[in-house]
């Protein structure tokens, strides 16, 4: 365990997620009690709507004016005015209140006169739109408001596109109407899962992390992994999936989790990109592990109309892949680098006596699936499971959510939804337009017509789409537009509409692990001091499974077993091909497996790890577990052989 002089300070982290997800401020005297009173109303607004029949359009409406009034509060219209909250803030907080004010009052009837709005209706609008552009551009940046408004130009001027292209054409007032009035914009999905789901298991994140399960996870991890050289690896491992459960971040989960395990990587050996490529790989497994996804995984569900449950459990076999090509990695780099073992620091006698005092904190993560096992909804599940969370932190005193706690994780899961409701309400706009002009649908024949008729081929395209969105737009958004415009495309090309999401949801979170704009890898550098594009490379190495994986369940109709769909023989193939395509693939990236691999061997194990995870045949799949085994035998000869001469 390294010493509090060698970890980063609450501060110095905060300030480090800010440099890679946004600049906030911090407001004082009665401007901080005003967004603590505003971000608690929130979250006690979401909890009342969830038990409560409320009109859809007035949740909505509700959940974007508390994420506005707190986006003007929290976020600055430029760093040099992060100091104060300004008059100019407060003007916009007043608009919001006027334009989402109007929608609330209104409800309903507004959709019924989308078609033909009022001057009053229209000046509201424009208004509302501005103000969606504006919090989202503080929170996430330009590049989603810049995209939004492209649509926008789309769906306003494009009869005077090429025909493959070009739709009739639609005035301003019915473009307007549309985005403001009917519930296929702003009011749309998106902002419906945020108001609905996402919010809630941000209040339900933050309840265990102010209850002390964050710190718990970590000191457990710590504490549980040995004194072997590859320890401080498969802590790193451990304690990421399971900080990631109350994060959902990759960034905050590879900023919190390095300043605590940097020194203990570094004092075992990895130089500074390594151990940076390691905890942004971590980092970014936070995003796609259960029981607590990324915002996406949740849209995924509303898209697909089943149960959060069920995507719990497509994600399930994809998480055990990941963590295992890290794990298999970490002990690969420590005989290959010659890692040192960490000795004392690592308090290994204190597991059990952690797990005895603390043992809730891992009741509180699996009472979710517990609760949708029995059928509850996910709605549901997270409110039981947030009030199970807060009851079982009084069997400590240092866990316990005393009044003045409570109130502090209330407004850390507000803040936390806030660029996400800001981006699914932006997200809507482009919804909407494409949507109103029919560009889904005109850009699904054009991909196909690409692909030839591959289905391979539609897969890659997508992926290469998704990478580029990735290089400017949060997981959230890429997984928005890719899902609106790719994904019908991918269904017609054969692929389940269910394995089509899932793609698309995996390579929107990888793209947080793609040049340029690596925020994971960046953030892990700036930690480690190390390169960035070097930990962004090394990186590559522990992912390297997940960029595959999507392929296994849509490019077989038999590899939807990785995602529980199908026979139970059927699924147990599929899960022993991914382990054996993981093996083969972290061996010959590793560079090692049972002793030093020689380059054909590596070769042989790389090509032998891409057919596993396609959908070749059943024939080839067989000569690439021959491959594998073959290597294996021979690499356990020779070591043998090694060791008798040895001896």
């Amino acid at each position: 365990m390294p010493t509090p002089e060698q970890q980063l300070t609450a501060q110095e982290i905060e300030e480090l997620v800010e440099k890679f997800e946004g600049a906030t401020r911090s407001p004082r005297g009665v401007w901080r009690h005003l967004t603590t009173v505003v971000a608690v109303a929130m979250s006690l607004f979401a909890l009342y709507a969830a038990v409560q029949t409320l009109n859809a359009i007035h949740v909505r409406a509700g959940h974007l004016l508390f994420a506005m009034a707190l986006t003007f509060l929290l976020y600055p219209a430029a760093r040099r005015f992060k100091a104060t909250v300004n008059w100019w803030d407060l003007a916009l907080i007043v608009a919001a209140a006027v334009s989402l004010g109007y929608v609330i009052l209104n409800g309903d009837d507004l959709q019924f006169r989308a078609a033909v709005p009022e001057t009053t209706d229209l000046v509201m609008a424009v208004i509302c739109l501005l103000l969606v552009l504006e919090s989202t551009r503080r929170t996430v940046g330009p590049a989603i408001p810049l995209v939004a408004l492209g649509f926008f130009a789309y769906a306003l001027w494009g009869n005077y596109l090429p025909q493959l292209w070009s739709h009739p054409g639609y005035d301003i007032e019915r473009i307007l109407g549309y985005l403001y009035m009917y519930p296929d914009g702003v009011f749309g999905l998106p902002i419906d899962v945020s108001s609905t789901f996402i919010i809630l298991f941000t209040i339900f994140g933050a309840v265990l992390e102010h209850s002390g399960a964050g710190d718990f996870f970590v000191r457990f991890a710590l504490s549980c992994t040995g004194r072997t050289a590859s320890s401080a690896g498969r802590t790193v491992t451990l304690a990421s999936f399971l900080l990631g459960t109350v994060s959902g971040s990759g960034v905050a989960t590879t900023v919190t989790l390095g300043s605590i395990a940097y020194p203990m990587l570094k004092k075992a050996g990895y130089d500074k990109e390594s151990a940076g490529g390691m905890l942004a790989a971590g980092g970014i497994g936070a995003v796609i592990s259960p029981p607590v996804l990324g915002a996406a995984s949740f849209l995924i569900a509303e898209i697909l109309n089943v149960s959060y449950l069920q995507v719990l459990l497509m994600a399930a076999i994809p998480t055990v892949l990941y963590y295992l090509s890290i794990l298999l990695m970490v002990e690969f780099d420590s005989k290959r680098k010659q890692l040192v073992p960490l000795g004392e620091g690592t308090d290994r006698d204190g597991t059990w006596s952690l797990t005895k005092r603390y043992w809730f904190h891992f009741a509180s993560l699996v009472t979710i699936v517990i609760f949708m096992a029995l059928g509850f909804s996910a709605t549901r599940a997270v409110i039981w499971s947030t009030l199970a969370a807060v009851l079982v932190s009084y069997l400590t005193r240092e866990s316990a959510l005393w009044p003045s706690k409570l109130i502090k994780a209330l407004e850390a899961g507000a803040k936390g939804v806030v660029p996400v409701a800001a981006t699914c309400a932006c997200a809507g706009i482009i919804v909407g337009t494409v949507t109103m002009t029919g560009l889904g649908l005109k850009f699904s024949t054009i991909l196909v017509t690409l692909a030839g008729g591959s289905k391979i081929m539609g897969l890659v395209y997508t992926a290469v789409i998704l990478l580029i969105l990735g290089l400017a737009l949060p997981i959230t958004a890429s997984y928005i537009i890719a899902a609106v415009i790719t994904a019908p495309a991918l269904v017609k090309l054969g692929v389940p509409d269910f394995a089509a999401h899932m793609f698309i949801f995996y390579y929107s979170v990888l793209s947080e692990v793609s040049p340029p704009t690596a925020l994971s890898p960046f953030a892990a550098a700036a930690l480690t001091g190390g390169s960035p594009f070097k930990t962004m490379a090394l990186s590559w190495k522990y992912t390297l499974p997940a960029f595959l994986v999507p392929f296994a369940f849509t490019t077989d109709p038999t590899g939807v077993g990785l995602l529980l769909k199908g026979s139970l023989a059927g699924i147990g193939w599929e899960f022993l091909l991914g382990v054996a395509g993981v093996l083969a693939l972290a061996s010959a990236v590793g560079g090692w497996m049972l002793r030093l691999m020689t380059l054909p061997e590596r070769i042989l194990l790389g090509a032998a790890g891409v057919l596993l995870f396609f959908g070749v045949g059943t024939i080839i799949q067989f000569v690439a577990l021959g491959v594998l085994a073959t290597v294996a035998a021979l690499q356990w000869r020779q070591t043998s052989r090694i060791a008798q001469q040895q001896f």
